[in-house]
This record gives structure tokens, C-alpha cells and sequence, in this order.
């Protein structure tokens, strides 16, 4: 049997059958996706999950995450969405003038950093001194250290920036009775 390419008569609706092409981006935004799917990359791997159980778990297949972290523009706004929730991370959006330039410290009310680095917050350093060979924890980690061993905390020894992670962690994720002195 031949095809007859004038009539179509044989052919499904190739139309709605084939993915659509993402449009041409500029080059901000290819490095910008290139730059989110390097962060979710490095996220897996800094949970030690494998691209297989990542796929599982955001519900698509390991090719999918794969192009997510090569940062493909092809790959659905929902999938890379589900992938960054799936990881623990969020996603947020600023007009280019609020977002902050490379000098300025993100110290702003409510910003969580994906891991807290033990290094820069000398009071959870000694708090998490049964915690070997990790140096950085996730922010729900931190909390928790905070928490159990908030009786153990010199208030007084909080500096700045240690104290307004604490505010944040509370704020994000929900602290418990005990407080930062003067609740800054």
C-alpha cells in the first residue's frame, strides 16, 4: 500500500502529535535557564538523589529531568516547577530593578538560602557539633538544630545576620515557642 501525499488521507494530525519548538530566546535567558538548571543540579546532587529517583518523584521521565538541568527551554515552565518542588526548592520571580546586584548580601526579610553553610554562622557551627564532615545543611536542618538546642544559645553572641537567619527559618518554615531575644 502506498501513501497518497496529496490526499493526507493516512496521516494522524501531525499538528497536535509533535511538541512545539521553543521560541528563539536571547542570550539572558538562555544563560539565566542555563544557570537554574545548574542550581537544581547541583541540588540533586548535594541530596545525593539520583536523576532516575528525581524523575520518579516529580512524576516525569529521567530524560526530562536531564534537559531540565541542561536548562532547555523546550521543557514545560510545570516540569521544571515540579522538579524544583520535588528537590525542596522554590521559585520565585523579581523585575530586573529589585533584583539585588552581586555585591549586595541577601539579608532580605524572608530569604532562605537553599543550604545554610555552618561556616557563616558561627553559633549553629557549635550547635551542630555532633554533625561530621558536613558543612552545609539544609534550612528545615538548621532549624532543627536551633530548636533542640536553643538552651544552649548565648543570645547575646547572635550577630546580625545569624539572627535574621533564624527570623527567616521561623518565618518560612514555622519555629516553635522559643525566640530570638527582642524577636528581631
Amino acid at each position: 500500500m502506498f501513501l497518497n501525499i496529496d490526499k493526507m488521507t493516512y496521516l494522524p494530525n501531525m499538528r497536535n502529535t509533535m511538541p512545539a519548538k521553543a521560541p528563539a530566546s536571547p542570550p539572558v535567558v538562555a544563560d539565566q535557564l542555563a544557570a537554574l538548571g545548574a542550581r537544581i543540579r547541583a541540588q540533586r546532587k548535594a541530596l545525593r538523589v539520583s536523576a532516575t529517583a528525581l524523575a520518579e518523584a516529580a512524576g516525569m521521565s529521567r530524560v526530562s529531568v536531564h534537559r531540565i538541568e541542561q536548562g532547555e527551554p523546550s521543557v514545560t515552565m510545570g516540569a521544571y516547577l515540579n522538579v524544583l518542588a520535588a528537590l525542596g526548592m522554590t521559585f520565585s520571580a523579581a523585575a530586573v530593578a529589585d533584583e539585588p546586584s552581586e555585591n549586595v548580601a541577601d539579608d532580605k526579610p524572608g530569604w532562605l538560602p537553599a543550604r545554610v553553610r555552618l561556616a557563616d554562622y558561627p553559633v549553629l557551627r557549635q550547635l551542630a557539633w555532633q554533625v561530621s564532615g558536613v558543612d552545609e545543611l539544609t534550612p528545615r536542618e538548621a532549624l532543627g538544630i536551633y530548636e533542640r538546642n536553643w538552651r544552649h544559645v548565648d543570645e547575646a553572641a547572635l550577630l546580625p545576620p545569624e539572627r535574621n537567619l533564624i527570623d527567616d527559618l521561623r518565618l518560612a518554615l514555622g519555629g516553635g515557642d522559643w525566640s530570638v531575644a527582642g524577636d528581631v
